[in-house]
């Protein structure tokens, strides 16, 4: 299964973003948004699912970072369906649960091919280190309909908006790291109708 990773590219009046993944990796990542928070997250999101996750983007931050984080996750998306190809031999669902001091949050994955987000979250702050929380759910959206995945992330509870958005990052990492493993002798697609 070498052969699961994407390149994508997107460029509009308001962004540039060049990205690239590779879904069998170590978590290696070089990542450069322009906004520092992002930033991290998204290099906990490859960590923590072991996916190689290059971004480089370029946005118009002198209107707000909303076109930025939402086109990552447009191509963040893209990158993964295409990497996954048929999804022969995945295991499909995935659940990730991860708390980080006072916050805990959950991340449940169905690589099903029909994009959805239930997004259940109130950030007590609008912004952290700069990085406006409001975009968490755009971003959120955007990857998994892009992705064509269900994805649903619960914030149970916590007060400091920096750990929220962390185990957010964290719990939606191991989620994808068990939806997309292949193995177990696993070889059909995961579905009754065969095709995902």
């Amino acid at each position: 299964m070498a052969g699961r990773k994407a390149t994508i590219s997107r460029e509009t009046r308001e962004t540039r973003i060049d990205l690239s993944l590779v879904v069998d990796g170590s978590g290696r990542n070089e990542i450069t948004t322009g906004i520092g928070f992002f930033d991290h997250m998204l290099m906990s999101l490859a960590v923590h699912s072991r996916i190689d996750l290059d971004v480089k983007a370029k946005g118009d931050s002198e209107v707000d970072q909303h076109h930025t984080v939402e086109d990552v996750g447009i191509c963040l998306g893209r990158a993964l369906r295409e990497a996954a190809g048929a999804k022969a031999g995945i295991s499909r669902f995935g659940y990730g649960c991860v708390p980080m001091d006072e916050a805990l949050v959950e991340a449940v994955i169905d690589f099903s091919g029909r994009g959805h987000l239930v997004f259940n979250g109130e950030m007590p702050v609008e912004h952290v280190g700069g990085f406006e929380t409001s975009c968490i759910e755009e971003f959120l959206r955007a990857f998994a309909v892009n992705a064509g995945l269900t994805l649903h992330v619960n914030v149970r509870y916590g007060t400091n908006a920096h750990h929220m958005i962390e185990a957010l990052f964290k719990a939606l990492a191991r989620a994808l790291l068990e939806a997309v493993a292949v193995g177990g002798g696993k070889k059909g697609i995961p579905s009754t109708k065969g095709v995902l």
